[in-house]
């Protein structure tokens, strides 16, 4: 840039001088030298002019628009406004001397206050900090973190607003796309008779942008010269999902208020919301029943004797005992203790879309989130399965990815058991794992489809518009 500035000054300076001798010669009387100095001087401001003008232009655009500022009157600038036309008025008809005083320092003022509002926003630096997990319907506390870093000028009545975004909704917008142009157009593709690289216009439908992160604004009424101040925001999300910000304002009215003057930083924050994971009625319904079969599950799964006992209709055929059955005439079962470890395995098999509601959609992710977060504080080893995603431990995880999950788009197929085998796939790699883990298995195929090798260490929550049914193990 300097380099191209100097270029400049240098080529208009020669210009500049160029022009002088050529009025020199002319005044001599030598026409043949003024021709050709005026034609120098043309050719050298025109090269200047189109090499680097432009360049200086778009780096002064540029730097306008990282400081851009929006203007919005405030009620009080219109009332003020509309007092100076009327005062102004007066002094043209009447040639008041003294009205057109008080109109000059009227107008001078909304100069000042312009100019002046625009001076507290400069220097200003600007950084948010939010929490790591967050989870919907959980207030939790945001920081704004001011700093001027000015070092004589103060700043006074600054508000921190979100950035202005569009409705959330779907926009149709004109979009260039390559493409070809063929002759004729009905031959066959592989024998045009011309084939030449075309564009076309085409309207598209971009996707709204994500929700804001905060709606609020946080208030400093005095900022000090190189210090920076603090402020807590209480931010409160209703739904699961990704919130972000590109953008957020440094608004002010001072010093008159006639102005709301907002100056835009780019400061890109992005954070993703995780499902709720309080208990509900149907978390409490079913807890207690998958901790039953989870000890029934982990006591027959250790290597020494409990006890012999009665055959029950849920237990497992091979933990019978034939002597013991044949010496007392009635079936018995062998019950082992009990391992110190447990080790669980929660499975959300993602349902296709359109199998069931949305409500009933966003109540499995929430079981499935509550869930998760209530047997990661337990004493057990849990793991986390999702299709589409590998399998991890780390419950944060879990819930991040069911935080920005959808159901699965239908495939293309007119096969109706093309859906039900993928979620088979997905269950049948589920089971590859270590043999002794316990599956959590949150699902909305039907009760005939699943694999018979899932049920005698598998619970199955299956998710449907009434409440959470259980799938009792055949034997």
């Amino acid at each position: 840039m300097w380099a191209k500035f100097l270029l400049a000054l240098v080529g208009l300076g020669l210009a500049f001088a160029a022009a002088l001798f050529s009025t020199v010669s002319r005044d001599a009387g030598n026409l043949w030298a003024t021709v050709i100095l005026a034609s120098i001087s043309l050719l050298l401001a025109t090269l200047i002019g189109l090499i680097t003008v432009p360049y200086l232009a778009r780096r002064v655009a540029v730097e306008r628009l990282r400081e851009s500022f929006d203007f919005e009157v405030t009620r009080a600038g219109v009332v003020y406004v509309l007092v100076t036309l009327v005062i102004g008025v007066a002094a043209l008809n009447t040639g008041n001397n003294l009205l057109y005083i008080v109109v000059a320092a009227m107008l001078a003022g909304i100069l000042v206050s312009g100019f002046v509002s625009a001076l507290v926003l400069r220097g200003l630096e600007l950084d948010v900090r939010l929490p790591r997990h967050l989870f919907a319907g959980r207030a939790v506390q945001g920081r704004i973190v001011l700093r001027n870093s000015r070092r004589f000028l103060p700043s006074f009545s600054i508000r921190v607003v979100p950035a202005r975004r569009e409705k959330k909704k779907q926009l149709l917008k004109w979009k260039w796309e390559p493409t070809t142009f063929v002759f004729p157009s009905k031959r066959p593709t592989e024998q045009p008779w011309v084939r030449l690289p075309d564009r076309r216009l085409r309207r598209v439908t971009v996707a709204p942008l994500p929700p804001g992160i905060f709606q609020g604004m946080a208030y400093f009424p005095y900022l000090p010269t190189r210090s920076e101040l603090s402020a807590d925001l209480e931010l409160h999300f209703d739904r699961r999902g990704c919130y972000s910000e590109d953008s957020f304002g440094l608004a002010t009215r001072f010093p008159f208020a006639f102005l709301t003057k907002t100056r835009h930083i780019a400061l890109r924050r992005e954070i993703v919301v995780y499902p709720p994971v309080d208990p509900t009625d149907e978390f409490y319904e079913i807890l207690p029943l998958i901790n039953g079969e989870l000890e029934s599950y982990v006591r027959g799964r250790g290597s020494d004797l409990y006890r012999i006992r009665e055959y029950m209709p849920e237990d497992s055929a091979r933990h019978v005992d034939w002597k013991s059955s044949a010496k007392s005439g009635s079936l018995k079962v062998r019950e082992f203790s009990r391992e110190d470890e447990r080790r669980l395995r929660l499975i959300f098999d993602n349902p296709a879309s359109g199998t069931i509601s949305s409500q009933a959609y966003e109540r499995a992710i929430n079981l499935a989130a509550s869930l998760a977060w209530h047997f990661s504080t337990q004493d057990a080893d849990v793991s986390y399965v999702i299709p589409g995603y590998p399998r991890g431990s780390d419950v944060h995880e879990f819930l991040a990815r069911l935080a920005v999950i959808e159901p699965e788009a239908k495939a293309q197929t007119t096969d109706a058991a093309a859906p039900v085998q993928r979620s088979l796939d997905v269950l049948d790699i589920s089971i590859l794992g270590e043999s002794d883990e316990y599956n959590i298995v949150l699902t909305a195929r039907p009760k005939g489809s699943l694999l018979t090798a899932l049920w005698n260490s598998s619970y199955f929550i299956f998710i449907q518009e009434q409440s959470a049914n259980r799938l009792r193990p055949a034997k």
